[in-house]
This record gives structure tokens, C-alpha cells and sequence, in this order.
């Protein structure tokens, strides 16, 4: 009799397809959208954006050196969120916070955090876009673009110099593709699922920050 699990699938494969890190990522961005947009919508939960959060982690991890800075940066400051919901219900709680205790841009401050986490979404959002934008679009041309997009622009000149420099480690699209246990297929429509929900978290985000006299140029 022929053993199902040795045939290179039987029905793992459907399993998989469910479970893959885009998938579970995408399906946790999309349930913040949709509480964002639900007509009896406040704040989002921390507790609850951090989980989320987290998920994206093992994205920066699949990029390498290039993306090691944003790796460390954004684990760390993920973890932060974490505890701070330990003590903070919301994302508005930790901004009244800091707005009240003057430690909005302390280092180690929730609000900080919280600024440099939208960023790593926001990264990842852009690489997404240009990932998916042209079958002739290399990796590493996506990710420069994003970077300097997202990054760059609150980056100092030697830390820029070094990532563009790690650029030409980052692996082929095909690598990641493998890496993320996606098909040329299902990686295009579970990175369309992320940006369009991680848009209007990102959006809420910002809304704060201007909604507290808090500028965005940091």
C-alpha cells in the first residue's frame, strides 16, 4: 500500500498553502483594516497590533545582511510594544502618555517605537509594491527602491552607504519566493493582501501622531 506522506504532498500542500508566513501576515493586517474601518471603530488594541507585528519579523530575517539594521531595529522595538501593552490598552493610550510626560521622541519612549515599527510596515509595504510591479524588477532593485523610499531619508549618510552596499547580498526573487514557501502565483496575491490592509493601518497611525500636533519627519 502506498504511504500518502510519501508521495510529496497527499494534502499537505493545501495546509501549507494556508499557513505560509505572507498568508498569516496578510490575514492579520487585514483583520486591523477591517476594525479600522468598522463603523463602531476607536483605537486599536496593542496588545493586538503588536501580535501582528510581530508576524513580520521572519520578513526582514529572509532578506539578509542588507536588511540586518531594520531586522534589529524592529524585532526590538516590536518586543517593546509587547510589554508596553502589558501596561497600555491602545495606540492612543502610549501617545497621551508621552504627549503628557514630554518623552514623545525619548529613545525608548512607546510613542518612538511604535514610530519606528509603522516605518518597518511601511518597508515592507513598498518592497511588496515594487516586488510585484515587474516580472524584469530584481530584488534588489525593489528593495533599493523602498528603502530609499521609506528609509533613506531619516537614515545618516553612513548607515545609507552600508545598506546599498548590502544590497548585492539580497537573494534572487526566486529565492525568496522558496524562502516564504510561496509559488510565483499565490507570493503575488498574499503581498497584494498586505498592502492593500497595511495601507489604512499605517494611515491610522499617522493620524495620531498629527492628531497630537506630533510631526512626521522623524
Amino acid at each position: 500500500m502506498d504511504d500518502p506522506n510519501d508521495r510529496g504532498g497527499g494534502t499537505t500542500p493545501s495546509k501549507e498553502n494556508t499557513s505560509t508566513p505572507l498568508s498569516l501576515i496578510a490575514e492579520a493586517f487585514e483583520e486591523l483594516a477591517r476594525t479600522i474601518k468598522s463603523k463602531d471603530f476607536q483605537d486599536l488594541r496593542l496588545g493586538t497590533f503588536s501580535e501582528a507585528c510581530s508576524l513580520v519579523s521572519v520578513l526582514f530575517g529572509c532578506l539578509g545582511i542588507a536588511f540586518k539594521f531594520a531586522e534589529m531595529e524592529y524585532v526590538a522595538k516590536v518586543q517593546d510594544l509587547v510589554q508596553a501593552s502589558k501596561t497600555f490598552g491602545t495606540l492612543r493610550n502610549i501617545i497621551d502618555y508621552d504627549v503628557e510626560n514630554d518623552s514623545v521622541r525619548k529613545p525608548g519612549s512607546s510613542t518612538r517605537n511604535l514610530r519606528r515599527v509603522r516605518q518597518g510596515l511601511d518597508l515592507i509595504r513598498a518592497l511588496f509594491e515594487q516586488f510585484i510591479s515587474s516580472d524584469e524588477c530584481s530584488l534588489r532593485e525593489a528593495a533599493s527602491s523602498a528603502y530609499a523610499e521609506v528609509c533613506a531619508p531619516f537614515h545618516t549618510w553612513a548607515i545609507r552607504t552600508a545598506v546599498f552596499a548590502g544590497m548585492y547580498a539580497l537573494p534572487s526573487k526566486q529565492q525568496l519566493i522558496l524562502k516564504l514557501n510561496e509559488t510565483d502565483q499565490s507570493v503575488e496575491r498574499e503581498m497584494r493582501r498586505y498592502i492593500d490592509a497595511s495601507i489604512p493601518v499605517i494611515e491610522y497611525i499617522d493620524k495620531l501622531y498629527i492628531s497630537k500636533n506630533i510631526t512626521l519627519d522623524w
